[in-house]
């Protein structure tokens, strides 16, 4: 059943430039209708746990904005905003048009801003370039991608570094970096040839609690489903994004077979 805007509350999950545009979108338009704790990515609904259980008290209807639902919500009584997983893909709604949507917003409301940051979270630059970006555009959504991620000087100049030192294997198939954080956009935004970079086919950032991989959709699907329990999105099924934290699965020697067997390297 379509909830009436007026009787929505927004709960924000991780930051990025998607969700902080999405806060910009309700401080506007939805003043006091939304919770935002300035979460970091992989955030759950939990966070939010009493605002959430005021807000269904009092008859309305929370909205969940790619938070994970760890508080066994009932599924009538509430609406999720995702973008990653099975709701994930190059012509799914990302979160922001779903925000949008949600909102009754006429479409005139929709700008070139909301374009390029939707394009970014759905399929990163390749998808900015689809819809006619300049680099100036470019640069300014992933530095304030970036911004908004918190990103430190420490942590891009530890990006620049493991991005010097990257290793190319399959036959220059695959790159792999080993990067002291998380914060990957250090090391995928240099790599872009767009930015300056020498590009990538498929590419796997080694992080100290974490793997994450770039490339190939087929690829993300083989990774998803072989370690499940982790996160994976983007402009599938041609391209996408994969992660796993808990437990870190050594997937170096899968991602090297998979090659193998699709393109016959040896």
């Amino acid at each position: 059943m379509k909830r009436a805007p007026e009787h929505l509350v927004f709960f924000l999950g991780g930051r990025d430039l998607e969700m902080a545009t999405i806060r910009d979108l309700l401080q506007e338009v939805a003043p006091g209708r939304f919770y935002d704790k300035a979460l970091a990515w992989g955030a759950a609904a939990s966070a939010y746990r009493q605002e959430i259980l005021a807000t269904l008290a009092g008859g309305l209807t929370p909205v969940l904005v790619e938070l994970a639902d760890d508080l066994d919500l009932t599924p009538t009584r509430t609406i999720v905003v995702d973008h990653h997983g099975a709701r994930a893909g190059a012509h799914q709604p990302t979160a922001l048009h779903q925000v949008f949507a949600l909102l009754g917003l006429p479409g005139k409301r929709w700008n070139r801003w909301f374009e390029l940051v939707a394009a970014n979270d759905r399929g990163y630059i390749p998808a900015m370039i689809e819809r006619g970006a300049t680099l100036e555009e470019i640069v300014r959504v992933r530095a304030a991608d970036r911004a908004a991620q918190g990103i430190t000087p420490a942590e891009e100049a530890a990006g620049e570094q493991a991005v010097a030192q990257a290793e190319t294997l399959a036959g220059g198939l695959l790159t792999v970096v080993h990067l002291p954080h998380a914060r990957t956009a250090t090391v995928t935004d240099r790599l872009q040839p767009e930015l300056g970079g020498a590009g990538y086919h498929n590419l796997l950032v080694d992080c100290p609690a974490q793997q994450n991989f770039f490339g190939a959709g087929q690829l993300v699907l083989a990774l998803q489903q072989r370690f499940p329990g982790g996160w994976y999105g983007g402009a599938l099924p041609a391209r996408g994004f994969w992660g796993h934290d808990a437990p870190v699965p050594n997937v170096l020697p899968f991602l090297l077979d998979k090659l193998r067997a699709i393109t016959g390297w040896s």
